[in-house]
């Protein structure tokens, strides 16, 4: 502890060597580590009703586009180590969801020392609403996931019966509940920019069309049944997103131009105040 504020009272902006930084990096890397380790045991102990709610998007669907008989909900494997490692993947996914609030402490304990006290706010900021998107986002996932899955089954020749195999189904739900919720941060991401000064609003503006044309060709590419429904689900709320996003910049960008009457100038432009006392402090022949 008096080591700590000797370092505290001998670098008061946060500043430390590099081997330092180093140190603190190890520290907080395993401090991390153990908490996901931790999360992971855990994970294996719950994987039973875990995989009981992944899988239920799968059973919901009826039993003459799965395959199977009524009251049935069976998913095979094919390699001897498939069930194991279907356990570890889940017990890895848990593990980091119920670590996620130590690790990211600890992410955060290391970055923090070198943010300003504004930018320390944003970061608050964008966490406490980045949760409940990527929430929200991975909740649709879950809800349009069966009707996804229905409408690529409906593409199989008649006589064909489909076999999911658990790895295959566990990566496919994996990546839509990652996806969606993940597309739902993007436009959070933009108001971020904007607020620590990085992107405009006149920016923003005028890459409008190229945006909202690319939110339609990411949900296209990074929804793996690659059917409409799908699609539409992920592209709408982006885009619906991104104009709140848009609009928050522009308030955002009109609010400091009405506090600061000349923050649109360059650092290295003249504001016409500045001026004027030149011309006026300049002596007349």
């Amino acid at each position: 502890m008096r080591l700590r504020r000797r370092r505290a009272e001998a670098n008061p902006d946060g500043s430390m060597p590099l081997m330092d930084h180093l140190r603190e990096l190890r520290k907080r890397v395993v401090k991390a580590a153990i908490f996901i380790a931790l999360g992971i045991v855990a994970g294996f102990m719950v994987f039973e009703p875990v995989w009981e709610f992944l899988k239920a998007p799968y059973c919901a669907l009826p039993a003459e586009v799965r395959g199977g008989t009524e009251g049935s909900c069976d998913l095979i494997f094919t390699g001897i180590f498939d069930a194991f490692f279907l356990r570890f993947k889940v017990a890895i996914i848990i593990g980091l969801l119920v670590s996620c609030p130590f690790w990211l402490y600890q992410l955060w304990a290391f970055v923090a020392p070198g943010l300003q006290g504004r930018e320390k706010g944003y970061t608050y900021a964008f966490v406490g609403f980045a949760v409940p998107l990527f929430l929200g986002g991975s909740a649709l996932a879950y809800y349009v996931t069966q009707k996804g899955m229905e409408i690529m089954f409906g593409f199989a020749p008649e006589g064909t019966t489909p076999l999911i195999t658990m790895d295959n189904y566990l990566s496919y739900i994996i990546m839509m509940l990652l996806v969606f919720g993940a597309a739902f941060v993007l436009p959070l991401i933009v108001v971020l920019l904007n607020f620590l000064g990085a992107l405009s609003h006149a920016t923003i503006a005028k890459w409008r069309r190229m945006i909202l044309f690319l939110a339609f060709v990411f949900a296209a590419i990074a929804t793996p049944g690659g059917d409409p429904i799908t699609m539409l689900a992920l592209a709408v709320p982006v885009v619906v997103l991104f104009e709140i996003a848009e609009l928050v910049a522009f308030l955002n960008d009109r609010r400091k131009g009405v506090a600061e009457p000349y923050g649109d100038l360059d650092d290295d432009e003249v504001s016409p105040l500045e001026e004027d006392e030149t011309s006026e402090a300049a002596p007349k022949r």
